[in-house]
């Protein structure tokens, strides 16, 4: 999906939807981080997974198919996938993962570690926009930041080397967070996120956009009322 065209807002003004990367200068973006998994951990937690998965077998995945057939939230995140056994995969891949690991308060002290006094929030599976098209993942929204990461390691077209996609931003630095939806088709919406110094992030394709989107401006709204 080429993620530049343009959208309408809350406002019924029409913006450009930029891609990641495009805002600031000089193209860097000092919210994105990247990490490639070659530690030890990360191999035992890959193993962790598929030991999970071989015991589920088929009868997991037909249930996990089966859902998302019937899911009008998960029909609104399978339609950004260019594979619809791929985006299966993954949201069954992640939610193994998440079991393994604790549960999802666990994967984000992994993935970004934890600040003084931070509590995670919630967690909303979804894509963001990226140059390359979009990269599914995990929105995490905490009591200080929001913050994602993929759900595998992408190889970079500069390096070549995979690594995890991530992006991390502190509540006191995001400008405003709006609801957007495709000018063509209304029924895909978007989470657009701008930034104190001007750089933007489309978030989309959640299970639960509303959810994740009120959970989102109440984070930042009780963050700046305390």
């Amino acid at each position: 999906m080429n993620p530049q065209y343009k959208t309408v807002n809350e406002k019924d003004s029409t913006v450009k939807h930029k891609n990641i990367g495009q805002g600031g200068r000089n193209n860097y973006n000092p919210y994105i981080q990247t990490t490639t998994p070659t530690s030890a951990s990360d191999k035992r937690s890959k193993d962790k997974i598929l030991e999970v998965l071989n015991r589920c077998g088929k009868k997991m995945e037909q249930v996990t198919r089966k859902a998302e057939s019937f899911a009008d939230g998960l029909k609104d995140h399978l339609k950004f996938s260019p594979s619809l056994s791929d985006a299966a995969r993954a949201r069954l891949a992640q939610g193994t993962k998440i079991l393994v690991e604790g549960g999802p308060y666990r994967v984000f002290q992994r993935e970004f570690g934890l600040l003084s006094s931070e509590k995670l929030l919630d967690s909303f599976v979804c894509y963001i926009s990226t140059t390359s098209g979009p990269v599914t993942g995990v929105l995490y929204i905490s009591n200080k930041r929001i913050a994602f990461c993929s759900d595998y390691a992408i190889r970079s077209p500069s390096t070549g080397v995979p690594a995890y996609y991530k992006v991390m931003m502190e509540l006191e630095k995001i400008r405003s967070i709006n609801s957007s939806s495709n000018v063509l088709k209304p029924s895909e919406r978007y989470v657009h996120v701008v930034t104190q110094d001007g750089f933007e992030f489309w978030f989309m394709g959640f299970v639960s956009y509303m959810d994740a989107f009120n959970c989102l401006n109440k984070a930042r709204f009780n963050y700046h009322a305390s």
